[in-house]
């Protein structure tokens, strides 16, 4: 597809309920494992395929999730076996248009359940995508009602470190 011009295209895993997708509350070992095993494979052939081809340089790959997990067990059955929402951490990772490869940035507390170092608000992710799409999120601010309203609401920085 992006050989052919399409200049935005989503790949979704998951969605379904609880058992068939990422929202793994009552078995994350097997829902994790099923999902990941579904996943690996293929997101390292197209990141090998758009290198291959020269598009990796020119196509940015973003895969994440809306929020990290909580590093407690839940119970499920009596037995903790699943950990719920976390929304004060998460993780992303981008390959190819314009982000700096083998770069990690941030860090959470020793536990996994909050955000520690160099933290990141969802307005700085969509940010540094939209700089890295070659868009200034500034420029997207439109008044309705009144307020003023763009993509990363009123807020949101590049995350340099991340930019080749």
């Amino acid at each position: 597809m992006v050989e052919r011009g399409v200049r935005f295209v989503q790949i979704y895993s998951g969605g379904m309920e609880n058992a068939r997708s990422w929202d793994g509350h009552g078995n994350i070992q097997k829902n994790h494992s099923q999902f990941a095993g579904e996943t690996d494979q293929p997101i390292a052939g197209l990141l090998s395929d758009l290198e291959q081809r020269g598009l990796l340089k020119d196509t940015l790959v973003i895969w994440g999730g809306e929020f990290g997990r909580l590093p407690v067990s839940q119970l499920s059955g009596g037995k903790p076996t699943g950990r719920d929402h976390n929304p004060h951490a998460g993780c992303y990772w981008f390959a190819g248009g314009g982000s700096k490869g083998g770069t990690s940035y941030g860090e959470t507390d020793e536990i996994g359940h909050k955000a520690a170092v160099n933290k990141v608000e969802i307005h700085d992710i969509h940010e540094t995508i939209l700089y890295l799409l070659g868009m200034d999120h500034k420029k997207l601010t439109y008044l309705h009602s009144g307020r003023r309203f763009r993509l990363t609401d009123v807020a949101g920085n590049v995350i340099n470190d991340i930019v080749a």
